[in-house]
């Protein structure tokens, strides 16, 4: 396909935009975190017991449940710090409770209290129309999956560096873990922003971020590597542009129709991998973002450093 083919676009120049432009991301995804009290953890990472119930009205006049009748009958019982939410649908609800020594005991109890209370919405229906779903996670079993997570995480931008010192150069392997980071934190001040919950499934799209970035990353590299072996006359700044001229129609166009697959997801895909899609949606965003914006430039600061810092050694001398 011959799309934003010939372009001649400066991207290089915009450098310092871009770089102030990232810094407020960051700064303001860090300002959410801090404000909420860190990352807004799933059960997976937490423990506790989610329970997901349905309170569809037994009589079709019957108006639905409000959510904050639920809140106050679950405060008055003794389940105060109970997460509860809507879960796509007003009817369906999810209830998450922490951790606790006897977690089978308090669900019991919980469903007892719901029965009692709400009888127009659960007295009629069987256990399993009225709980669609229960799991248990330990508050042990929880953190070790914190810290296996982020332990997949560095081994993953570790590995990374070692590839591309490999396949290119010690400069290049930074340039892309450093956008990798840009990509990572991005995403996970706009989660936060968002109030969505980081879970195992949104850890797995976070590493597929990674992925998806430095394949685009890559593209880009060599590209900028046999440039510098064709375009050897040409100031280094105004090869890298070329590159990165020369892969802007494939970056966009790929971009694109993988927006377009995560989008369905989003939009289609239902509760459950909405936060999956969500954190999707921003990597690919980020990450077509930073393979442009900031990997390459980073590549000239350094370059531009370098000569200074050579310059000024030559002086002295």
């Amino acid at each position: 396909m011959n799309f934003l083919s010939n372009t001649n676009i400066d991207f290089i120049s915009k450098r310092k935009i871009a770089f102030i432009f990232s810094a407020l991301l960051i700064v303001a995804g860090i300002i959410s975190i801090v404000l909420n009290g860190g990352m807004k953890l799933g059960i997976d990472f937490t423990g506790g017991t989610l329970l997901e119930f349905d309170f569809t009205p037994s009589e079709p006049t019957t108006t639905p449940l409000e959510i904050q009748n639920i809140r106050d009958v679950l405060s008055q019982k003794g389940f105060s710090d109970a997460v509860i939410q809507e879960f796509g649908n007003p009817n369906i609800i999810l209830v998450k409770i922490k951790a606790s020594e006897k977690p089978e005991e308090d669900e019991d109890i919980l469903i007892s209290v719901l029965r009692e209370e709400f009888p127009d919405y659960a007295g009629n229906k069987s256990e399993i129309e009225f709980l669609r779903r229960s799991e248990h996670v330990g508050a042990k079993i929880g953190e070790e999956l914190r810290g296996r997570s982020a332990l997949a995480i560095l081994i993953a931008l570790l590995g990374i560096i070692i590839y591309i010192w490999w396949r290119f150069e010690l400069t290049f392997g930074f340039a892309a873990v450093l956008a990798l980071f840009h990509d990572v934190i991005i995403t996970l001040g706009l989660l936060s922003l968002f109030g969505m919950e980081i879970s195992i499934a949104v850890i797995g799209a976070l590493l597929a971020i990674v992925g998806y970035s430095l394949n685009d990353t890559i593209v880009l590299f060599v590209r900028i590597r046999e440039d510098l072996k064709i375009y050897r006359k040409e100031s280094y700044t105004s090869i890298i542009n070329h590159s990165i001229n020369e892969v802007l129609s494939r970056t966009v166009i790929t971009s694109f129709t993988t927006l377009m697959v995560v989008l369905s997801l989003y939009i289609f895909g239902g509760e459950v991998i909405r936060d999956f899609a969500f954190t999707l949606l921003c990597g690919v965003l980020v990450g077509t973002y930073s393979s442009i914006f900031i990997a390459s430039p980073v590549l000239v600061a350094y370059r531009n450093w370098k000569s200074k810092h050579s310059e000024k050694k030559r002086r002295r001398i």
